[in-house]
């Protein structure tokens, strides 16, 4: 009998402080939502791990840690799980580390759905699967009414970095080409759209996956890649910046060339918003050599997370200004950092 067809040990269906006390409310919260689904390989308070990946001289370990507080917590193209296990599986990947292990800690707030609950790790574990990763350690923290809200999530990851690969901003250099492997702005967008506040509608979705598969398979037709970053909070602009400025170098965007959906364009102009600065959760930026940039692409178009790559620029030598952008007028302004927050609680 498998853990959709055994007969429920919760007596509720909403979480209780109960579920938070250590006793056996809270036993049966985490065997029946969590670990009947992640199935760890042990009841202990702490995962016990090993890899042969590990076992190659110069391999290196590679650790992140991310938290999730997105509202609404489910939303078109995936949901709080799916986010905070592509989020951390991408921290990774951008690095040139192979993820492997994940933890998850939950804070939930009294009052929430256990439906809703087993539907977001239900969504964890799905995209875990995906990925290649394991959940494989965890915890669940239960507050008042009031005092969260709903779900937020903490995850961990733990890769291998092989011997030889040292992916890093610093190492860009003038003459390399900037690569994005899809559409900008989706998740921000769609997050704007579900919330209702605006009554807003659109058929946007969140570009929210997990990006491991395709970095491996651009490092083996492009092994001079120089650095990747996934363009989240601050979207393409910022991440931009912080890689420019690592490098010592400026980025030369064209407008023409980046690629934006007519919704995503239509919502920033009636919102005044800026499409650079909207966070993605699916999307990736890549500077590789300009001779390796063709194999690059054809890589990345040749796996689903890559179809709608293109090149979007260039770095070249350091001028006064990090970013810079040329308009579709022929004109040139300055892309800077995000001043202040776009829109809160997007991951």
């Amino acid at each position: 009998m498998n853990a959709e067809t055994k007969p429920s040990r919760l007596r509720d269906t909403r979480i209780t402080m109960a579920h938070g006390g250590g006793g056996r409310a809270m036993r049966d919260l985490i065997e029946e939502v969590f670990t009947d689904v992640f199935r760890p390989d042990s009841d202990e308070d702490q995962a016990r791990l090993s890899a042969e990946a590990l076992r190659e001289p110069g391999a290196r370990l590679a650790f992140t840690t991310d938290s999730f507080v997105v509202t609404p917590l489910e939303f078109p193209g995936g949901d709080i799980g799916k986010l905070a296990v592509c989020g951390t599986v991408n921290d990774l990947a951008v690095g040139g580390a192979q993820p492997l292990w994940l933890s998850a800690a939950f804070i939930i707030e009294e009052g929430t759905e256990i439906a809703q609950l087993k539907r977001i790790v239900a969504s964890m574990a799905r995209e875990a699967a995906i990925a290649g990763v394991r959940i494989v350690t965890g915890d669940t923290k239960v507050v008042g009414r009031g005092s969260g809200d709903g779900v937020f999530i903490t995850t961990s990851g733990v890769g291998v970095i092989p011997p030889g690969r040292d992916m890093a901003a610093r190492h860009i250099r003038p003459g390399d080409v900037a690569l994005v492997n899809g559409v900008l702005g989706d998740h921000g967008a769609t997050i704007l759209a579900a919330r209702g506040d605006l009554a807003l509608s659109s058929p946007l979705q969140s570009d929210c996956q997990s990006l491991n598969g395709l970095i491996e398979a651009v490092l083996a037709a492009a092994p001079g890649t120089r650095a990747a970053r996934d363009a989240t909070r601050g979207g393409l602009a910022s991440c931009l910046n912080e890689m420019a400025m690592s490098a010592g170098v400026t980025v030369a965007l064209d407008e023409a060339a980046l690629p934006l959906r007519p919704e995503v364009r239509g919502m920033c102009e009636i919102l005044g918003l800026d499409p650079l600065y909207l966070a993605n959760e699916g999307t990736l930026v890549l500077f590789v050599p300009e001779d390796q940039a063709g194999a690059a692409l054809a890589a990345m178009h040749a796996t689903e997370a890559g179809r709608d790559a293109c090149l979007i620029g260039r770095a070249v030598e350091k001028g006064t200004i990090p970013v810079t952008l040329r308009t579709a007028f022929g004109g040139t302004r300055i892309v800077d950092m995000l001043v202040g927050e776009q829109l809160p609680r997007i991951c």
